[in-house]
């Protein structure tokens, strides 16, 4: 078990990728790359002949709730890293790596100022996993290091700065991890709340991935996406939760009344492409780069989104209808990248779901 306290480092990743050089994560990290690239292959599905990492074969973990309990401004949460099958789209299953089950994980919700302390626990009964949060500031190798197969972590640090932040495993390769499934999101909210809270009727989270060759390390590094998708991770209770698969929010599209402002909270998980945010019908009012308060703009048709990057978005829909959102990378678009928004003045959600502040 480590410990360690901690607060957002924008080199993170070059960090920790450094930081695997020690001589302990090398033996660890050099084996697992090499099962990587030798032993596993394209798959649609286990049953269809496909081969996965032999550990891995009929593993199909159930997909279990996050633990997020707060006291005072101590916020414990209990994760799990696994192995869940997930339909990317129909009829294609991939055995994903996940935190608690699903892909995109669970959504995580703090206040700037808390203290976060942490468990993951390893249900991988072949390969070690991490977490890295790109909303803390911390020592890596003391603090995002490998828990392995079949143990438990645990970790302590702060969250001291406002916005929406992408989480993923840091293990090497980290290429693999976050491509088979291993990321999220986690929002902080600011001491003070945003400058428009008080005009905004409905708030949504928007996640957008992209998935490649069943486990193939060369496809993920050099390849094209095979699908880009977006989920939505439910913020309110009553909102749908879905997993990052082709035509998740177009099934099941947000809802919205006429003249309603709508938030969306966005988040580029990658693991390798940028994002052109873009509403079609809508114009963005405000937008906060990264969810910072400060990072304001006004006016935007599209918000471009590096990997891991993200954003608040404001906007209003004047009229009925259907408002599709894409990447407005026409090619990813294609591949998935779909959702909906369909307003209409008489849909009645029952009070289930939460409107904004």
């Amino acid at each position: 078990m480590r410990t360690g306290i901690q607060v957002i480092s924008g080199l993170s990743i070059m960090v920790l990728l450094l930081s695997a050089c020690s001589n302990q994560r090398d033996e660890t990290e050099s084996k697992v790359s090499s099962e990587l690239e030798n032993a596993i292959h394209t798959v649609h599905a286990e049953s269809a002949g496909s081969k996965v990492i032999e550990p891995h074969q009929g593993v199909n973990q159930k997909p279990s709730p996050i633990v997020l309990e707060r006291e005072g401004t101590d916020v414990t949460i209990k994760m799990t890293a696994q192995i869940t099958d997930i339909e990317i789209e129909e009829g294609y299953m991939y055995r994903a790596w996940t935190f608690n089950g699903e892909a995109p994980g669970p959504l995580v919700v703090v206040e700037e100022g808390d203290t976060i302390h942490f468990t993951l626990q390893n249900k991988d009964p072949a390969i070690p996993h991490s977490m890295d949060f790109h909303a803390v500031q911390t020592a890596p190798d003391k603090s995002f290091t490998n828990v392995a197969p079949n143990e438990t972590g645990t970790f302590t640090y702060q969250a001291t700065k406002p916005g929406v932040f992408m989480y993923h495993c840091g293990t090497a390769p980290m290429l693999a991890h976050i491509a088979n499934g291993m990321h999220g999101v986690i929002i902080v909210q600011p001491t003070g709340g945003y400058p428009t809270d008080n005009e905004v009727d409905r708030e949504y989270v928007i996640v957008q991935n992209e998935w490649y060759k069943y486990n193939d390390l060369e496809d993920m590094t050099n390849g094209e996406p095979s699908q880009v998708v977006f989920s939505a991770k439910a913020l309110h209770k009553g909102q749908i939760n879905t997993n990052g698969t082709v035509t998740a929010i177009k099934d099941s599209p947000l809802l919205a009344k006429p003249g309603e402002r709508v938030r969306i909270y966005i988040n580029n998980a990658g693991p390798n492409e940028v994002s052109s945010f873009h509403v079609v019908g809508a114009i963005f009012d405000d937008v906060y780069l990264d969810g910072n308060p400060n990072n304001h703009l006004e006016g935007l048709q599209t918000v471009m989104l590096p990997v891991s990057g993200g954003a608040i978005v404001e906007f209003i829909v004047k009229e009925e209808g259907v408002y599709p959102f894409v990447t407005h990378q026409m090619n990813h678009a294609a591949k998935g990248a779909v959702g909906y928004i369909r307003v209409n003045a008489d849909w009645d959600d029952g009070g289930k779901i939460s409107q904004g502040h």
